[in-house]
């Protein structure tokens, strides 16, 4: 049996207990698959058994996720937190340097891969030395390499004594959280565990204490809690958080069985489980989503779905407005944070308040700043960094530099500053205008990428759309658009440049605009600016 730890919240003592409380109730499921809590905890106990067991296993040894969405993801998240170990996410579009960066980067000694990436793994095996454990999850797509061991038979012998490693637990293990961003190499986010549980029970209505308080968990936790899907990848923060949260108050977890993202799917899975709150990735999903309600509007019954949360892109008024139409009590929240920075402001929107794109109520802990620390004036037109204090990461994973640059200390507080500008309004909202690495500076004018982005998608011939600088004579920096247009739809530049004008000042409308097959839009919403700059450099 193990100890709770007595230095702050830690997920695997917070689960173990829920799991005690509500054996039977449904933890998650996927397909014809489901998995009540005691089996979640007992398969989780089997994992961090052989995890244990591998050679040289030490405290915070790195266990990184290599899979679709899946319920062995997030079970093998709790194994390692059970056996006090650390977990990296591994984005499952990475080629083989890609791969052996992230790896190597993170000191990763385990991994957990589906058999679909057998063949990548072995193209940079030799290449990572330090993994000497591989455990397999079967998905049909071949058999277990002789190199690896198959997860099922260790997941399986698992018992209901509860694991851990003789260092015991600490609400100061971590989670990485790597973050490819828009530029350089992906950095490995450190959440202590202590600190994301605190960040993530703050949108709960009853908080949990700062200190870890099971036997107050035992007493709230009676009964099944909410269902929820992550649509978003959990390999992304998006979806892996959205998860973890709902976990916390004993609620499920489904997982689609698609490997992309299907609007069809979606509806269906909501309907026929029951889904009472989901998160996406903006207008990348909102919009087939509503094309499909608006297509068959009398197919699904999506009224047991009640919060929809989305992070990562702007989800457009055009989109919440459609999904209104089909479920009038929906609650869609746009969240705005980051890997570093969760929970920095909100934009909810409900039938009752409407609401629109870009502006955002600042949390408690959350300001704008200036370059030299002053708070941006309400109304005053200063463009400033969204700033939050609190309980916020320790830093980037051996990266000295890079965190000291994201994590400053202003007024004798620490804030975390992941570069996302914005203007404060009159009412004390704010307006983001995107992040500084992207910004265009046309004819002295500095132009952000995703506003004019969001102008352009309110178009209906624009499906998506990216907006880069290009050097220019006259300019400086020429605004240059690339769209994907709807299906059907006619390329008409002169109006979309209107479009535009219409909506923003005339200096932000693209000089040129050009059409593309597809914007090339990631699982959790971000662009591959370098991709599209070079296109739009040879159209």
């Amino acid at each position: 049996m193990t100890q709770p730890s007595d230095s702050g919240w830690n997920f695997a003592d917070l689960w173990e207990t829920i799991a005690a409380q509500i054996p039977d109730a449904l933890c998650q499921q996927q397909g014809d698959r489901q998995i009540d809590w005691a089996s979640f905890n007992r398969r989780a106990n089997g994992i961090a058994a052989a995890l244990l067991a591998a050679p040289n296993a030490a405290e915070q040894d790195k266990v990184a996720q290599y899979l679709y969405n899946c319920p062995e993801y997030v079970e093998s998240v709790f194994a390692a937190f059970k056996a006090g170990m650390a977990v990296v996410n591994t984005n499952y579009r990475y080629a083989s340097d890609e791969l052996v960066y992230l790896w190597d980067n993170g000191d990763v000694t385990t991994v957990v891969f589906h058999g679909a990436f057998v063949d990548q793994i072995e193209a940079v095996r030799a290449r990572v030395p330090r993994i000497t454990t591989w455990l397999w999850v079967d998905d049909g797509s071949g058999t277990c390499p002789e190199w690896a061991t198959p997860y099922e038979s260790a997941a399986a012998a698992g018992t209901d004594d509860n694991v851990s490693g003789p260092w015991g637990r600490s609400g100061d293990h971590l989670l990485l959280l790597y973050t490819g961003g828009t530029t350089g190499m992906p950095k490995g986010v450190m959440w202590r565990q202590d600190d994301l549980f605190g960040v993530l029970d703050a949108n709960n209505r009853k908080r949990m204490p700062p200190e870890q308080d099971l036997d107050l968990v035992s007493q709230r936790v009676q009964r099944a809690g909410p269902r929820n899907m992550p649509s978003a990848p959990l390999m992304h923060g998006t979806g892996l958080f959205n998860a973890i949260s709902n976990l916390m108050i004993g609620g499920s977890i489904t997982s689609m069985q698609g490997r992309s993202f299907s609007a069809e799917e979606f509806l269906d899975t909501i309907e026929t489980f029951g889904i009472n709150s989901t998160s996406i990735v903006g207008d990348a999903f909102a919009k087939p989503i509503l094309k499909a309600l608006d297509a068959e509007p009398d197919r699904w019954d999506i009224s047991s779905l009640r919060v929809i949360v989305s992070s990562g892109v702007i989800w457009s008024k055009e989109s919440k407005d459609g999904l209104l139409r089909h479920n009038p009590r929906l609650i869609m929240v746009d969240a705005l944070g980051s890997s570093e920075a969760i929970g920095m402001a909100t934009n909810t929107t409900t039938s009752e308040s409407g609401g629109g794109t870009a502006k955002f109520e600042l949390g408690p802990n959350t300001r704008v700043v200036t370059e030299d620390g002053r708070d941006v004036e309400p109304g005053s037109g200063e463009l400033g960094q969204v700033a939050i204090r609190g309980r916020t990461p320790i830093g980037y994973y051996k990266d000295e530099e890079k965190s000291a640059k994201t994590f400053v200390t202003i007024d004798g507080h620490r804030y975390s500053i992941p570069g996302d500008f914005a203007t404060v309004e009159l009412d004390g909202t704010v307006s983001l205008k995107g992040r500084g690495s992207q910004c265009i500076n046309t004819g002295g004018e500095k132009v952000y990428p995703e506003e004019v982005e969001e102008a352009l998608k309110l178009h209906p011939s624009v499906a998506d759309a990216a907006v880069v600088g290009l050097p220019d004579d006259k300019w400086g920096e020429a605004i240059n658009a690339l769209v994907e247009l709807e299906h059907g739809a006619e390329f008409d530049e002169a109006a979309l440049r209107q479009h535009v004008k219409d909506r923003l000042a005339a200096y932000k409308a693209p000089k040129h605009i050009v059409v593309i097959d597809t914007i090339g839009r990631a699982a959790n919403g971000k662009l591959d600016y370098k991709a599209l700059k070079a296109f739009a450099e040879t159209h």
